[in-house]
């Protein structure tokens, strides 16, 4: 029961800060299932992709309801993705605790200043070449893939800037797009996480529960509240916990 109470709060935390500053939850879940069920790296990440698909589906429900989805570019960003999701799940279970704990601390950083940056990347540099920006999604949706199966996350940090910067899409449209791509990369990475034993399935039901609630709340909280306050404090707390990360050493000295 208090297992299933922690996880679903857990679900809350991240699904709430996910709808609110328009980010995948994974980057919230694997420090909180760390510090408060005592997961190990692996086991965190595995467990958050496997969440974060039904992030993926109902966010990509909602948004494609408004007319906020392209389904081309999320078929050419997601083709590619499946097929690194796989790789980077069995590149994260082949590193060390301390070395993939060293490899999330820096992905945090590199996350918070994406985010710290994102109200300054209003000047897109739109490329009308659809064959070069087939090229560019290509090679996007490989780096997501593998980066989601790696660090257990939905991948929206990189896809939403090219999409937005490069490609000419709105916001909306870029994370609603993102956000279909993350269920079949995401399932992938998943499914190979949980062959390799680095999925926790007793958390599941409260982590899902949890993040759709949490999704739908961060969403109306989102208008009564100021993005830029919000982003500030989540960008402060990354970069706390990416350093912490970042700081770990070999086994005799981690904490």
């Amino acid at each position: 029961m208090k297992l299933n109470v922690i996880s679903l709060i857990i679900g809350i935390c991240a699904g709430a800060f996910g709808g609110l500053i328009g980010i995948g939850g994974g980057l919230i879940m694997i420090p909180l299932m760390m510090l408060f069920l005592k997961f190990g790296q692996h086991k965190a990440h595995g467990t958050s992709l496997v969440a974060l698909i039904f992030t993926g589906i109902s966010g990509a429900i909602i948004y494609g309801l408004h007319g906020s989805v392209d389904y081309v570019a999320a078929i050419t960003l997601a083709v590619p993705a499946i097929f690194t999701a796989r790789l980077g799940a069995k590149y994260a279970h082949s590193l060390a605790e301390w070395k993939l704990r060293k490899l999330f601390g820096i992905f945090l950083f590199f996350c918070a200043m994406m985010l710290f940056f994102k109200p300054y990347m209003g000047n897109a540099i739109v490329i009308t070449s659809p064959a070069f920006i087939i090229i560019i999604f290509v090679i996007a949706g490989a780096a997501t893939g593998f980066l989601s199966g790696m660090m257990g996350v939905g991948g929206g940090t990189i896809m939403v800037p090219v999409m937005v910067l490069l490609a000419g899409f709105g916001q909306h449209m870029a994370q609603g797009t993102s956000l279909l791509v993350m269920v079949p990369a995401g399932a992938v990475g998943a499914y190979t996480h949980w062959r390799l034993g680095n999925v926790n399935h007793q958390i599941l039901y409260g982590l899902i529960v949890g993040i759709l609630a949490g999704t739908y709340l961060g969403g109306y909280l989102a208008h009564l509240i100021a993005e830029d306050i919000l982003r500030l404090i989540f960008v402060t707390i990354m970069i706390v916990l990416s350093f912490r990360y970042i700081k770990t050493g070999y086994p005799e000295e981690v904490e």
